[in-house]
């Protein structure tokens, strides 16, 4: 994958990702589906070992056009996940290393006057790549935080007044240390809601930690990882998980849930509709990756803490942490699962 800072020809130019896609899809089968998936998540577990959970749900979360918030401790493998990801398809990507002192303009870009032809031109930030590795998001400042917010929903930015479209696909694959931290600032909720998933690594088991050190001896490392994707194939494997069928029950569900949260008495603040949105599009990938062109309840429980779990504002006798997982399960246990589906 190019760290460059100019644009991949295949994602940058939207009449040429059309026709791509277009032939991809057609011969992409569920089997294909699973293959690509597959070899994906084969090449990050290369570096990022005894994870293959975390990773399927991190790769579930790109096919389902979401953005990735990756929380935990300092050196468990936050950055190496995110960038094995990026590293593994082929196309424009860019990290940034989120500091105290960077400012708005360090992402978006800028406009610049150029005397050759007396006119302002545009000269776009980092943001503009398919996959946006943000490093560490919490330790810039809330201002700087905030510029992703309109990157993050709407795939556009707006400086000095002007709209500028970003790549397809787009997407956020941000890392955290927890807010507990020495130099560190809170996500604002209208930030963490828009992380389609947030999910923790944890400490590797004894077996992993080993081979984590014969890898590192034998030069099995991140920097000689090669793609094993394109944005071609990328593409059309979100355009599968898309096309996965949602029964009308499985919609009347999911709604359940969500409101369900709304109302329960250790919750200040429930699951926006956009996490419903959301919640559906993992759920849709989520059955792709089983093989089905069809979802069911199992793939929501699946799917359902990672995707609604980070987005709870509890009370202040509870820990978002502890308990946002706890209430999920306790809301999945109590809404009724539709059946026949």
């Amino acid at each position: 994958m190019r760290a460059s800072g100019g644009s991949d020809p295949v994602c940058s130019d939207a009449g040429a990702t059309q026709q791509i896609r277009s032939e991809v899809v057609r011969a992409l089968t569920a089997q294909q589906f699973q293959d690509a998936f597959g070899a994906i998540v084969d090449n990050i577990a290369r570096v990022v070992h005894g994870k293959t959970p975390a990773v399927q749900q991190a790769l579930i979360t790109v096919v389902a056009q979401g953005h990735l918030l990756i929380e935990d401790v300092p050196g468990v493998g936050k950055t190496s996940l995110a960038k094995a990801l990026a590293a593994s398809v082929e196309c424009s990507w860019k990290r940034v290393q989120f500091t105290p002192d960077l400012l708005p303009s360090d992402l978006l870009g800028v406009t610049v006057f150029r005397r050759s032809d007396e006119a302002f031109h545009f000269t776009p930030g980092p943001l503009f790549a398919n996959v946006v590795l943000a490093d560490e998001i919490n330790r810039a400042s809330p201002k700087t935080q905030s510029a992703l917010l309109e990157a993050m929903e709407e795939r556009t930015v707006t400086v000095d007044g002007v709209r500028h479209p970003l790549p397809d696909p787009f997407m956020v694959i941000a890392t955290q240390n927890p807010i507990e931290q020495e130099g560190t600032y809170r996500l604002p909720e209208s930030q963490i809601d828009r992380f389609m998933t947030r999910i923790s690594l944890g400490y590797p088991d004894a077996r992993s930690e080993i081979a984590m050190l014969d890898g590192f001896g034998s030069g099995t490392t991140l920097a000689g990882l090669s793609a094993v994707s394109d944005a071609a194939t990328l593409t059309a494997m979100i355009d599968f998980a898309r096309g996965v069928h949602l029964a009308d029950a499985l919609k009347d569900y999911l709604v359940r849930v969500c409101a369900a949260t709304r109302e329960h008495p250790g919750v200040i603040l429930g699951l926006s509709p956009r996490a419903t949105l959301q919640l559906a599009a993992a759920t849709r990938a989520r059955a792709a990756v089983e093989g089905r062109d069809f979802a069911v309840p199992d793939d929501i429980k699946a799917v359902a803490e990672p995707c609604l779990a980070h987005r709870l504002l509890l009370g202040a006798d509870r820990s978002r942490q502890a308990s946002g997982a706890a209430i999920i399960a306790e809301v999945l246990q109590r809404v009724p699962v539709p059946l026949g589906t």
